[in-house]
């Protein structure tokens, strides 16, 4: 497996009604990966973070599959399977036992075994062991290695499943923390600009984009070198599909996203800017929030607006109405056709950079939280009072601290806000998002 930084992506291929998202559900728990009540970002699960043993990855669903005919269905399933081939680390391909082994199964089998990418077969409904056993050894004839045989909504045999899933991570992310070039994932929806901007800042047209209609290159990672120090841009471009339905060209862009995302540090969001921040948008930045990953939005095309002096601020605070979750995102104007501010976007993703790895000292961070909690008393509730003790950073990219408090339920998410904000006061962090952590303490007696 390719050495890369940022948790496994693990993708689910098969056929309609074999109980993938029962599986979905089972895995990912209660943690429902997309946010509630961040506005613009879709509601279905396309995506959700599965921790097992001391292994966490990212587990895909590479699509919904209209069962109309058996065509259709094995159209489908491959084209779900080639989204998992060029996106994922480890593919679980679900069958049924109790529909048994089918055509279609077999015919994308043979496509997943040609990609070389590891495999593993879930026989899935098994909800009696001695019962189907005899069944589940049938899809031996697959050919894609051992069935394991699960009940996902039974619970059973999930464990034995995800060993083995984990068993082909190898070391991801160990070795590469030597690596410290700074990794930027350029991301944003199809036709915005982002393979002339990549060639734009390596100064030459190494992306280039083949013009073949239906031709898709898995993200590719090109080091760029300005002023003596190299980066590493993760590219989603390329993304030329023959297939006209807007719903799985959509699910195809967050997928390909999350794989971009997940492997960068920083994610520089570009958007047209005579379209202005589409719906489209709102997800892919949602997708860079959720992870935890500092956030550039470029916006291109910047030459063909029409301009006065007010122009930047009224579309600096549409940008920032729209995306109000991420206050935090640097925003830059840009035009990736004549090289517009193009320098600039370096020196931002240096500073951003810089934000998301800053360590504060613990002895600063408590000064600064007495003198919040001075200024605005906490919350309090039937009598009993918020009593924030000590703060403490635990993590970086993204900046991560540790709260103790008295009463966990009392710590509101606006009074968590209030402290966020007083830290950024003192130290910008500027670009990048802050995560917190509330934990209880028993107060001593």
């Amino acid at each position: 497996m390719s050495k890369r930084r940022g948790k496994p992506i693990v993708a689910v291929v098969g056929r309609p009604n074999v109980g993938k998202s029962t599986l979905f559900n089972a895995l990912a728990g209660e943690r429902i990966s997309i946010v509630k009540d961040t506005p613009g970002i879709t509601r279905d699960r396309i995506y959700a973070d599965v921790t097992w043993l001391d292994r966490s990855f990212t587990l895909i669903d590479t699509g919904g599959i209209e069962p109309d005919s058996k065509d259709v269905i094995l159209s489908q399933m491959r084209e779900q399977a080639e989204i998992a081939m060029n996106t994922a680390d480890v593919i679980m391909f679900m069958v049924d036992v109790k529909q048994g082994l089918q055509d279609s199964d077999a015919k994308v089998a043979d496509m997943l075994r040609r990609s070389h990418k590891p495999v593993v077969l879930v026989v899935n409904k098994v909800d009696n062991f001695e019962k189907y056993m005899a069944d589940v050894y049938e899809f031996y004839n697959l050919g894609i290695g051992e069935p394991h045989a699960i009940s996902a909504a039974n619970q059973l045999g999930i464990g034995d499943m995800l060993d083995e899933v984990i068993s082909y991570f190898g070391d991801a992310g160990t070795e590469e923390e030597e690596d410290d070039r700074i990794r930027v994932a350029i991301v944003g929806k199809p036709n915005v600009g982002k393979s002339s901007l990549i060639n734009k800042m390596l100064g030459e047209n190494r992306l280039i984009v083949s013009d073949i209609a239906g031709t898709t290159r898995d993200a590719v990672d090109t080091p760029v070198k300005h002023n003596g120090k190299e980066y590493i841009f993760i590219d989603t471009a390329g993304l030329r599909r023959k297939n006209k339905i807007k719903e799985e060209l959509e699910r195809f862009m967050i997928v390909r996203t999350v794989s971009a995302v997940e492997r960068a540090d920083i994610v520089v969001l570009v958007i047209d800017a005579v379209e202005g921040v589409a719906e489209q948008d709102a997800k892919i930045a949602g997708i860079a929030h959720e992870r935890g990953k500092a956030v550039i939005i470029a916006v291109n095309k910047w030459d063909a607006v029409e301009k006065d002096n007010k122009t930047v601020n009224q579309y600096t605070d549409r940008i920032r109405n729209i995306l109000s979750y991420m206050p935090y995102a640097e925003i830059t104007f840009i035009s990736a056709a004549t090289g517009q501010r193009l320098p600039k976007l370096f020196d931002l993703i240096d500073m951003v950079a810089e934000n998301h790895a800053m360590r504060v000292g613990t002895g600063v961070l408590n000064e600064i939280m007495a003198e919040a909690v001075a200024l605005q008393q906490p919350p309090s509730d039937k009598g009993k009072r918020l009593r924030l003790y000590y703060i403490t950073q635990a993590a970086v990219k993204p900046p991560t601290f540790v709260i103790f408090v008295n009463d966990k339920e009392l710590m509101h998410f606006s009074y968590t806000r209030y402290i966020e904000n007083k830290i950024r006061e003192a130290f910008g962090f500027k670009g990048t998002p802050l995560k917190f952590i509330i934990r209880e303490r028993k107060e001593n007696k």
